[in-house]
């Protein structure tokens, strides 16, 4: 079997990616978008077309409205393709208002379900900030199942945990790159690498944590940098993977052995933490305090950016 087949033995895997189109020839149960990759796909003359017919579907409807249309013709597009779920993604705009994210979540949802798709087979998206672990939690409490992005720390994780939200998404390559750029000249790639990678630590910290104390949280790596990261991370509940990458695994035929294994998780013990405790603890993570903050404000600049492509039209 090639890395990927064998990666599918134990870990579920799923497609990082807008472009539906590209999604047959690696076969994953999920697929997950964000605000970037939707807009990198509405650029290209393979899906434009796509965005000319909601908008114009839907003409005079507000911005909002409509992006919300738009990005869930893409998923219904990907469900077609992928038998399980699909990730949609709350305007990153949002991330500090639990209210209009819960709002925002019903909208993406009831357009779902209008289109004949169920509950479970959607993932929202939703920054973790304080904020929008609770609005997950809200949400989860109706059967609205959640996947919480832009996660760096653990007291994120833990929260998400403890808030029964269905699924997180830590970001390896992310965090990685916080640690090389602050490493500068001292940073040594072969010692950093593979189980010493500072993102797949942080994933199988998270990973360990969970299966120890029975959170049924699921757990899906995100954010790779390089396929040794994802072989780190083999037996991780999911990894969502970019297309590239997918196809690197696919391309190798060396042995891909288990790394994380859920029955043989240490024993460390539980913690809580309520909003004080939270932000005290995000706030004395530097790295993850300023990759939140930047992986808001960019998806924040791709929602513009989409916005004035569909004032445009």
């Amino acid at each position: 079997m090639n890395q990927l087949e064998q990666l599918k033995s134990c870990t579920t895997v799923v497609a990082d990616t807008g472009n539906f189109k590209q999604l047959a020839q690696f076969a994953p149960r999920d697929a997950t978008t964000n605000p970037s990759l939707i807009l990198k796909a509405v650029q290209s003359p393979d899906y434009a077309h796509l965005l000319e017919e909601v908008v114009g579907a839907h003409k005079g409807r507000p911005t909002d409205e409509i992006v919300d249309q738009v990005l869930v013709r893409f998923g219904l597009e990907i469900l077609k393709v992928v038998p399980g779920r699909v990730s949609t993604e709350v305007d990153a705009r949002l991330s500090f208002d639990r209210a209009a994210s819960v709002a925002r979540a019903h909208r993406i949802m009831a357009l779902y379900e209008k289109a004949g798709i169920g509950r479970d087979r959607v993932l929202i998206k939703l920054a973790s900030t304080w904020e929008g672990i609770q609005a997950a939690a809200e949400l989860e409490r109706v059967g609205i199942h959640c996947n919480l992005t832009l996660l760096f720390s653990f007291c994120q994780a833990v929260a998400c945990g403890a808030n029964g939200i269905q699924l997180i998404s830590p970001f390896v390559g992310r965090i990685y790159d916080w640690y090389k750029k602050s490493a500068g000249a001292a940073w040594d790639e072969a010692a950093m690498s593979g189980v010493n990678d500072p993102g797949v630590k942080s994933v199988t910290q998270i990973f360990n944590y969970y299966k120890q104390h029975g959170i049924k949280t699921e757990v899906m790596g995100a954010s790779f940098r390089n396929i040794g990261q994802i072989r780190a991370l083999a037996g991780c509940d999911l990894l969502t993977i970019s297309p590239d990458l997918l196809a690197q695994l696919q391309a190798s035929e060396e042995a891909l052995p288990l790394a994380l294994d859920a029955k043989h998780a240490p024993d460390v013990p539980a913690v809580q933490y309520d909003e004080a405790s939270f932000r005290f603890a995000l706030n004395q993570d530097a790295m993850a305090t300023e990759k939140l903050a930047e992986g808001i404000r960019l998806f924040a600049v791709d929602a513009v950016k989409l916005d004035q492509m569909i004032e445009s039209l």
